[in-house]
């Protein structure tokens, strides 16, 4: 019998994200000068600086590349950020490698093609509830959230709550 996500998600070490769909909804605002701008939800970097804080690996890969992504992600503690990825797979299995990471303990959400063979890789790939259907299809668990709309906060939270470290968390006794 195939494990349960919730039964998954007490071996997790690591997250890793995707940044449009996942980390956003995917809408790109083109200023003026050519600038394009993104949304991102203030309790998905609530629940990643968490997450970090509590001992959690946070990754992203994305085939994006914007600077105020990068600057947003960084001051929200995280380091390990890979931008204007071609190859997620070949990223991937460097980032693993480096830190010595087994690919069972990792959960990944994407949303789309370029996120599909990566996700046949982890322990729990996951997805916001409006991925394409073909990263549905692969994916333990669906969220109940859109990209950008609290599916990340939604992964971490339910994590940290299995492992029974989101209500240390909150109670300001982290780390």
């Amino acid at each position: 019998m195939a494990k349960s996500y919730k039964e998954i998600m007490n071996h997790i070490t690591t997250f890793i994200f995707d940044i449009d769909g996942v980390l956003t909804d995917g809408t790109v605002h083109v200023s003026p000068t050519g600038e394009m701008l993104r949304e991102m939800h203030i309790r998905d970097g609530f629940a990643m600086k968490a997450a970090l804080e509590s001992g959690y690996n946070v990754c992203i890969i994305s085939g994006g590349s914007n600077e105020g992504v990068r600057i947003r992600l960084r001051n929200l503690g995280i380091t390990d950020i890979h931008l204007g990825t071609p190859d997620k797979v070949e990223t991937f299995k460097e980032y693993t490698e480096l830190y010595n990471i087994k690919p069972s303990t990792i959960l990944y959400m994407g949303d789309d093609i370029p996120d599909f063979h990566v996700m046949q890789l982890v322990g729990l790939p996951t997805c916001p509830q409006d991925a394409s259907p073909e990263i549905k299809e692969i994916s333990n668990y669906i969220s109940h959230k859109n990209g950008g709309k609290g599916a990340v906060r939604d992964v971490i939270e339910q994590v940290m709550k299995v492992q029974g470290k989101w209500h240390l968390y909150y109670n300001g006794k982290h780390d």
